[in-house]
């Protein structure tokens, strides 16, 4: 008799873009043990898997996707449980390949490990044509060598 277990893989949400099959993502750095594939799956809310950046400092990460998309929700989530910090976060699209990016959102949140340690934001944007999504994390705008961190980068 052959057999093999099948181990059931949690799977995307209705209505989420599989940006895993769909889009080549570039970054600035990842740390071998928290690679930028984590902020992609399905493993989420506080405790979740994470990308973490090897290197302090600002980092980003653009997602080109293969076709045009249609994106109407971004959804992001951070943690942080270890210092208290400012983190300011940058949200832009390219409609032409990447050449020139429009900026959508920039916003800013502090974290304290005393009190506000997660962060999830949820943006409605109704964009269509993007070739390109890019993120930019300051992890701390007050320029401390803190790593950039992300639990997941969610698109609808």
């Amino acid at each position: 008799m052959r057999k093999h277990i099948l181990h059931s893989q949690p799977s995307l949400e209705v209505g989420e873009i599989p940006v895993a099959s769909i889009a080549t993502v570039f970054v600035t750095s990842e740390d071998v043990d928290y690679p930028v594939d984590q902020a992609f799956d399905p493993h989420r809310g506080p405790g979740g898997t994470r990308w973490i950046a090897e290197q302090a400092g600002e980092q980003t990460i653009i997602l080109a996707f293969d076709t045009p998309q249609t994106i109407r929700q971004v959804n992001l989530e951070f943690e942080e449980t270890e210092v208290s910090r400012t983190q300011e976060l940058q949200l832009a699209i390219s409609n032409d390949g990447g050449e020139h990016y429009r900026e959508l959102r920039r916003q800013e949140f502090n974290f304290s490990p005393g009190g506000a340690t997660f962060e999830r934001e949820e943006w409605t944007i109704s964009e269509a044509r993007v070739t390109h999504l890019r993120i930019k994390i300051k992890p701390d705008k007050s320029g401390k060598p803190y790593r950039a961190t992300l639990i997941s980068f969610v698109l609808r």
